[in-house]
């Protein structure tokens, strides 16, 4: 790439991917980067990016599931981008997951980033990974990776809410729903019906219930839910600003949920957090074997809830936050890698590669 800063494109399709980009966009901007978004139509994605002002283009929506609709919507989306590049001449585009942008960057001859830490997406990486120019995941990513590949040390939650980029706000934690009074805990049950989540299977009402009436006896309770969620738990539901939920969760006294993305938001902040899913990531196993700060249950059981509840809550809040200082000692400041990384892409791929010197970062 010449000297002259990058044009960038950067393609979202979740909204887990805005907060990702959110501080290498500020990065690029500041460094005089020209950027241009393209969104997808999914949960609040598009509501995020309008939120924080940031301006984007649409160019698919959410399919409603199984694989024939993904792979449709796949078509469309490819040929929106194409159309997009077209216009918009990009000469570096960037995403995490990076379907579409592997593929039209393959046809058109423009380097493609993917950014990933999903292992069990194997439909998804194997459409994506043979096509893109480079795949940057975390040294702790336990799946297969081609050559062109960069491991590094931190998480994707370590892009918005490192230290250095984020800073907690007791009163909007408040406006989200913080009880100042009482223990707070939050439940997370999505929907599944993301690719990777095509034969997986959450949380059914009767475990929910379960586990809201226990946290429930103990203090605060509230549900972030991607579906709709029963009338009875109606009254427990997180009605907070979603781009603001990140203040709330650095308050929280615990996090129970299938969201592992979100687990990993509350290791990061230094509070204790459980993955219920059927399906485990190599990011919450590292925080719970290194760190202590993350319980992965892999049995969608009360008992195995129950205890592993328990287990967290016999804790000194104290020692989570000496144990998410022991962590951000290990990790580097995400945000600023990856603004780096792309800016000055090819010839940072090699300097990281030597900075990063871990054994099997490479």
């Amino acid at each position: 790439m010449s000297s002259e800063q990058p044009h960038i494109l950067i393609d979202i399709s979740h909204p887990a991917h805005v907060h990702f980009f959110i501080n290498p966009i500020k990065i690029w901007q500041a460094q005089g980067c020209e950027l241009f978004i393209t969104s997808r139509q999914k949960e609040i994605a598009t509501d995020l990016l309008d939120a924080l002002k940031i301006p984007h283009q649409v160019i698919s929506s959410m399919s409603s599931g199984g694989v024939i609709n993904m792979g449709k919507e796949l078509i469309k989306r490819d040929r929106s981008l194409l159309k997009v590049i077209s216009r918009v001449k990009p000469d570096i585009m960037v995403a995490v997951g990076g379907v579409s942008i592997a593929h039209t960057g393959f046809l058109r001859r423009i380097p493609s980033i993917v950014f990933y830490d999903t292992e069990n997406a194997h439909l998804q990486n194997m459409i994506t990974y043979p096509f893109c120019s480079l795949v940057v995941a975390p040294e702790c990513y336990g799946s297969w990776l081609p050559p062109w590949r960069l491991k590094y040390p931190g998480y994707h939650e370590l892009s918005y809410l490192h230290p250095d980029c984020f800073t907690p706000d007791r009163e909007t934690a408040v406006e989200c729903g913080l009880d100042p009074d009482r223990k707070n805990f939050l439940i997370r049950v999505v929907s599944w019906q993301a690719s990777h989540d095509l034969r997986e299977k959450g949380w059914d009402v009767e475990l929910l219930s379960e586990t809201v009436q226990f946290l429930h006896e103990r203090g605060n309770v509230m549900v972030s839910a991607e579906a709709e969620l029963p009338a009875e738990l109606q009254p427990f539901a997180y009605t907070g600003p979603p781009e603001k939920i990140h203040h709330l969760i650095a308050y929280l006294t615990m996090f129970v949920g299938e969201s592992a993305t979100m687990a990993s938001e509350c290791a990061v902040l230094g509070i204790p957090s459980i993955y219920a899913a059927n399906t485990g990531r190599g990011y919450t196993d590292e925080q719970e074997e290194k760190f202590g700060l993350v319980k992965n249950v892999r049995e969608l059981n009360w008992q195995q809830l129950h205890n592993s509840m328990m287990e967290m809550l016999g804790i000194h809040s104290a020692e989570y936050k000496n144990r998410r200082q022991k962590l951000l000692t290990k990790k580097t400041n995400v945000a600023e890698f990856v603004a780096d990384l792309v800016c000055n892409y090819p010839g940072s791929v090699n300097r990281y590669k030597k900075s990063f010197s871990h054994p099997g970062t490479t």
